[in-house]
């Protein structure tokens, strides 16, 4: 008996033994397959990061090295800044680089690009480089060379040594932090170098030096964290003991030039347990504006038209003190409707200065707001007086357009200028498009395609 089953259970064992052995080198196969083409991504993304770089320099140097009032090639050259900075950018994020400390050089990198990209797209026969921003591209020249001096000696170790990204992966995702590695400690003396760099003055175009300047509008006196608890309990129309709720309050950036509380309120002890969410809002610490507001319960149902829901966010906004406000923009994600309104001053829409409503679509509940757009532009926007009239800035647009409407607006154009604009709606191939004519040039500034869902509320 016995011999008769080993006779039937050897040749079977021996059979998924070998089935298994097969098995295990065809997922080790596929596995080291995968590898290879990770690691080969790594390498390209890597050695078309250091030529794209040392492209980069190459081109603020001959964007420095033309004529002055060689208006054509500055342009130029600025757009292949621009586009080489992108390029850059784009190879960074594809490196397993998440947990280095890469921030800075990446941050170095966008602002390059937001420079290049601001200063080329205006008229420079007419708004030429300033000195200023001249020294920032020879600082910026300087800076480059730095920086691919360092990106060279990275990609030498790793020419002359073979390494292998893969190992960067597995060294940065390991808990050993002391665990030595060429390819990292050169992206870290990158960093450390950029962060040493003294910082630019990027002109009037730069974004950053653009939101300071929003946060400036901020009006009223420092409000303490008991006056935030008040704010946010005031907002939600509730009184904390009477609603057994509990509300904290934490501070954000206390040493910075932005400091903003946090409102957390718990969750009402008589909701159901599907129900039950903490509602979130930010509070500016100067003169106690709300930022934002968030109730991110599940909505499981949708019960009401866009206009009824229009209607609602209408409500919601005068009620909280917004009253002046159009809507524009309309979407709509898991049965809550999602409406951007923008400030109307005498007629004159002030895209600038939104804010964006969440609608609940089961009962109408407002379930978020976003106002920080509003709250630094409270300080008001210029309009202005339209010098070319709606016939001739009509004529600007393209013959086949159908013209369905028109206002005035101010817009930011894409040197983060406002302009008051002639804004006409209209259809063409097919599609409902918003064009903007600069009210002052009678150039057309911005176009935007409407989408199908915001057509309900135009």
């Amino acid at each position: 008996m016995y011999k008769r089953l080993s006779a039937v259970m050897f040749p079977l064992c021996a059979l998924l033994f070998a089935g298994a052995v097969f098995w295990g080198y065809q997922e080790h196969q596929e596995k080291n397959a995968v590898l290879i083409k990770a690691e080969n991504q790594y390498q390209r993304a890597f050695h078309d990061l250091t030529n794209h770089m040392g492209s980069l320099q190459e081109q603020l140097g001959k964007t420095l090295a033309v004529n002055s009032a060689s208006y054509r090639m500055q342009r130029k050259g600025l757009v292949n800044v621009w586009r080489l900075t992108s390029q850059a950018q784009n190879e960074v994020n594809q490196l397993p680089l998440a947990l280095l400390p890469f921030n800075q050089a990446e941050n170095f990198l966008a602002r390059i690009s937001d420079f290049a990209y601001r200063t080329s797209v205006r008229d420079l026969t007419k708004e030429p480089l300033s000195e200023k921003e001249t020294q920032t591209m020879q600082s910026l020249y300087a800076k480059a060379a730095d920086i691919n001096k360092e990106l060279g000696k990275v990609q030498d170790a790793v020419l002359s040594d073979h390494l292998r990204w893969m190992d960067v992966e597995v060294a940065i995702a390991s808990a050993d932090q002391t665990a030595d590695n060429s390819i990292i400690d050169g992206f870290k003396t990158v960093d450390k170098k950029v962060s040493a760099y003294p910082e630019n003055d990027w002109g009037p175009s730069s974004a950053s030096q653009h939101i300071q300047r929003a946060r400036a509008n901020v009006s009223g006196p420092r409000i303490t964290a008991e006056e935030a608890r008040r704010n946010a309990l005031d907002f939600l129309g509730i009184s904390a003991q009477a609603a057994g709720r509990q509300i904290h309050i934490a501070e954000n950036g206390a040493k910075t030039d932005h400091p903003t509380y946090t409102a957390t309120v718990s969750a009402d002890k008589g909701a159901s347990k599907s129900e039950k969410s903490r509602i979130v809002m930010d509070f500016t610490a100067k003169g106690g504006k709300l930022l934002w507001y968030m109730n991110p319960r599940v909505v499981k149902s949708r019960s009401l038209s866009v206009g009824a829901a229009k209607e609602k966010a209408i409500a919601f906004l005068k009620d909280k003190g917004y009253p002046s406000m159009t809507p524009v923009t309309y979407d709509e994600y898991d049965h809550v409707a999602v409406f951007t309104f923008v400030a109307e001053q005498n007629g004159v829409l002030i895209y600038p200065d939104k804010v964006t409503v969440r609608i609940a679509l089961d009962n109408g509940e407002a379930v978020g707001l976003q106002a920080a757009d509003h709250v630094y532009r409270e300080a008001g926007i210029a309009v202005g007086q339209a010098t070319v009239d709606e016939a001739k800035a009509k004529s600007a647009l393209h013959p086949k357009l159908e013209v369905s409407g028109h206002r005035l607006a101010v817009i930011e154009n894409d040197e983060d200028k406002e302009v008051l604009c002639h804004e006409y709606t209209g259809k063409i191939n097919g599609s409902q498009y918003r064009i903007f004519v600069n009210a002052g040039t009678g150039i057309e500034e911005k176009v935007e395609q409407i989408p199908d869902s915001a057509r309900a509320i135009l």
